[in-house]
Formats: structure tokens, sequence, C-alpha cells
């Protein structure tokens, strides 16, 4: 019998929230068998406790948000899938905002707080979901994600953004035991003409050059260029260079596609139970992401 997993030990971390730019606090506890993935948001009267459930995702616009009555919990996607891939089945977290910290924009700090506090076992069986059968969805854009029987949970994440600063790209994760190494550092992304637009809309104002991979991949005019990168802090350049804003270099090739897969796993840990099956993603996001979690939820 494989048995449920809580953490040993508490932890705790901090920085800013990408979309709200509020310093937040996050400490992740250990809880007891059954209790699942749940959130707390100590900053409000009554300290209610949401439940990490895909069918509580309210919106999912540049990140996948709980939305209960009216708490929401935005940016919890990283934070889930590095308990997803450390086989973590029971944690309560308690949060002081309306958002995880984003970190440096990926799951690394919070895969590296699991392995330093470890994990332990729990007096209660494992409730995997085998899947028995291929279950799809697809989206109004050409995105398709579906899942098939396998022995092992395993993920095959294809993009493509219609650039060729990135191409397309193909990223595996055949075991989680590789997601610390393989994966968990891939950082966030965003395009330079998505960020006129975000900010417009009030988000991404904890975004900066430290948290999130900025593209370069539609020529704008100089003077225009020259007013976007003063806005983000960054020295001026020549317009007419495609590529990455970023002083730091890639950590890979298709870094942005390792970062879907990580987002996919982090919607699916939505799910409440560790798959046995094999994730097949063509240009996913976290709307499909959610879409394909509750399909896969409603044939349990």
């Amino acid at each position: 019998m494989i048995r449920q997993r809580t953490l040993k030990d508490s932890f705790t971390l901090k920085s800013k929230g990408l979309h709200t730019g509020l310093h937040i606090t996050a400490t992740f506890n250990p809880a007891p068998a059954n209790h699942g993935l749940k959130i707390q948001r100590i900053d409000l009267e009554g300290k209610p406790v949401i439940d990490c459930d895909a069918k509580l995702v309210g919106d999912t616009q540049r990140g996948t948000v709980l939305v209960k009555g009216d708490i929401k919990i935005s940016t919890i996607e990283h934070a889930m899938a590095a308990l997803y891939a450390a086989g973590v089945d029971n944690c309560l977290i308690q949060l002081d905002g309306p958002e995880m910290p984003i970190l440096d924009g990926s799951a690394f700090y919070w895969t590296q707080s699991i392995e330093k506090v470890g994990t332990v076992e729990q007096d209660a069986e494992k409730d995997f979901y085998v899947v028995d059968k291929v279950i799809e969805v697809e989206g109004k854009n050409g995105e398709h994600m579906k899942i098939e029987p396998c022995d092992h949970f395993c993920l095959e994440v294809t993009t493509d953004f219609g650039t060729s600063v990135l191409g397309k790209q193909t990223a595996t994760l055949d075991d989680c035991k590789d997601f610390s190494k393989e994966i968990s550092s891939a950082r966030t992304f965003v395009f330079v003409r998505e960020i006129e637009p975000l900010l417009n809309m009030g988000l991404i104002k904890g975004g900066d050059l430290g948290n999130a991979i900025v593209i370069y991949e539609i020529e704008l005019s100089q003077e225009r260029f020259d007013a976007l990168t003063d806005k983000l802090g960054v020295s001026r350049m020549n317009a007419k260079q495609l590529g990455f804003l970023n002083p730091k270099p890639l950590t890979w090739n298709n870094e942005t596609t390792r970062h879907k897969l990580l987002d996919i796993i982090g919607d699916l840990a939505l799910i409440g139970r560790p798959l046995i099956g094999k994730v097949t993603a063509y240009k996913p996001g976290h709307a499909i992401n959610n879409m394909f979690a509750r399909a896969i939820l409603n044939n349990m």
C-alpha cells in the first residue's frame, strides 16, 4: 500500500505578489490524513479556508484563481505543482494576502523548501486515480489536451506561439522525481506586446525581470520601445533586435514550454487525487488546463 504524505514541518516564504505587488507571506503546514490541500486567508475576518479544488477555479487570466464567495486566491499553480510533484497529499497553506508570493516566477523555492523540511508517510492509503480510458478536451484556438492509460504519471507538452523567437517547442516529464531538477526552476513569461494591456487591466503590478522572462518578438518603433523599457527599468536597446529582455539567460532553450508543463501539473493538482496516466498537451494555458481538470473529475 502506498500511503499519503504530508510535510514533516512547516516552512515560510515571502515575496511580492505578481499581480497585486503586495508583499505576501505564505506558510506551509503539515496536515492530517485525508485533509487534502487547502489555503487559509489569515488576513481576513474569520480566517476562511478554501479547498484547492478545480471546481472552485473562477478565473484563469494570467494564473489560476480560486474563488469562494467574496474570497479570491490567485497565482496558486506554482506552489501546487511543487506539492504535487513531491507527493504531498495533505497541507494547510496560510496566506496573508490575496495571491501566492511570486518569488522568482517558478516553483524552485517551493520545491527547495519542501525538500529541506522533508515529507512523512501517514496512516492512510494514497487515493490514486488510474486512468482507464482516453479523456480529452479542445479549446477554441487549436488547444488540445488528453490523458490516456499509462503505468505511471507523465507529460508531453508542445507549444507554438507563432513567433521565430521561440519557435515550436516540446517539453516532457517522465517521472515526478525529475521535477525538481528539470522543471521546477522554469520561470513564467510574458510577451512585450502583452505588458501594456495587462498593466491597464491592473495586473502584473509586481512583475519584473527578476520573476518573469520578458519576450520581445514583434518590432516596435524605437520611441515606443524606449518608453516601455524605461517603464520596466531596463536599459534601452535597439528596437530592431528581437529576443529576451532579461539579463539572466534562459536555463533551457525550451524554458517557456517547461513552465507550461509546470503549470499543467499545478492545475491538475486541483483534482485532489494523484493521477496515473499520460498527459499530452498542445498549446496549453490555464483556461484549458482547468477545463481538462474538470473533465477528468467528471470521469472519475
